[in-house]
């Protein structure tokens, strides 16, 4: 097993320094010094290896832990950019609260996401849903699950992070795939944020052109049947994915299904509210929600 230094002497990509003081909100009353961040790229040495953007507080830990579950990427070469964060800023407002942060990237992103035939590599990639006449959306869900489990498992075992004080954001599929883990009432996992969740926006590249959403949204009740860790969900009126009368169904079948989840549907944000949270200045407007669903799940 890899000990907690070889984890960091993988490390693609290391820049510590004072992280910048981000518009939203301040980190330090006067007097203060802001807290010492670190952003690095782990390599996770899981049953499917991947990479994953952390940012951690300075000093050996142990910390709490935010794992952080990104959208999909259908194209391959897209999948290669990764983990290039499209949520950075909000990354780092958790990492300034004290958080080990960590965005897996997961099997089929980054360089080992390319389809090479040539040398006959071809990226791992387990994030389809399969057709619209008849999409897979809880085992898709299931799939980001079982991958961060693996990472909590993994984290735990270097004791890198606090045992039972984990929350899981997650962001489009990615919080797709955040439900589907509240589902299984993983021990330690204190509390779920998610932003825009769902699967299946937008097909064919249109706006509000879902595939499936009665199935989407029957899938959502299953996984609330079973769900019971505390949850926040977040969306936009303006989101083209997931707009305001899928989302509204989506969690009105999840908390009739047994689910425990308050959700909040936000005023337009942009021209695009699905990328609410991958906006420096969406922090200052999510930020408030979030810190009081937390406080109330110490």
């Amino acid at each position: 097993m890899m000990s907690r230094l070889a984890l960091l002497m993988i490390s693609v990509l290391a820049v510590a320094a004072n992280a910048s003081v981000s518009p939203a909100e301040p980190i330090a009353t006067p007097g203060e010094t802001p807290p010492v961040l670190q952003e690095e790229t782990w390599v996770l040495p899981l049953a499917l290896p991947s990479i994953a953007y952390v940012i951690r507080p300075a000093g050996k830990g142990p910390f709490p832990l935010a794992i952080m579950n990104h959208g999909v990427a259908m194209d391959p070469k897209e999948r290669s950019f990764f983990p290039l964060i499209e949520f950075r800023d909000a990354a780092l407002w958790f990492a300034r609260r004290g958080y080990l942060v960590v965005a897996p990237a997961g099997p089929g992103y980054g360089a080992a996401g390319l389809d090479i035939p040539e040398r006959g590599l071809y990226g791992a990639f387990f994030s389809k849903i399969g057709k619209c006449t008849n999409p897979n959306f809880r085992d898709a869900g299931l799939a980001i699950a079982r991958y961060d489990l693996s990472t909590i498992r993994y984290l735990t075992e270097q004791g890198l992070i606090v045992p039972n004080r984990t929350i899981v954001v997650g962001q489009s599929a990615g919080g797709w795939g955040s439900i589907a883990l509240a589902s299984q009432n993983p021990s330690g996992v204190k509390a779920v944020v998610v932003f825009a969740a769902g699967r299946g926006g937008r097909v064919d590249g249109k706006p509000n052109n879902n595939c499936a959403p009665g199935k989407l949204v029957a899938a959502t009740a299953e996984f609330g049947r079973t769900a019971r860790v505390p949850m926040l969900w977040i969306y936009t009126r303006n989101d083209s994915y997931f707009g305001p009368d899928l989302s509204t169904r989506m969690h009105e079948a999840f908390v009739s299904a047994g689910g425990n989840a308050e959700y909040h549907l936000l005023d337009p944000f942009g021209t695009e509210g699905h990328s609410l949270i991958d906006a420096s200045e969406g922090v200052r407007i999510w930020s408030p929600l979030v810190s009081q669903f937390l406080e109330r799940q110490q």
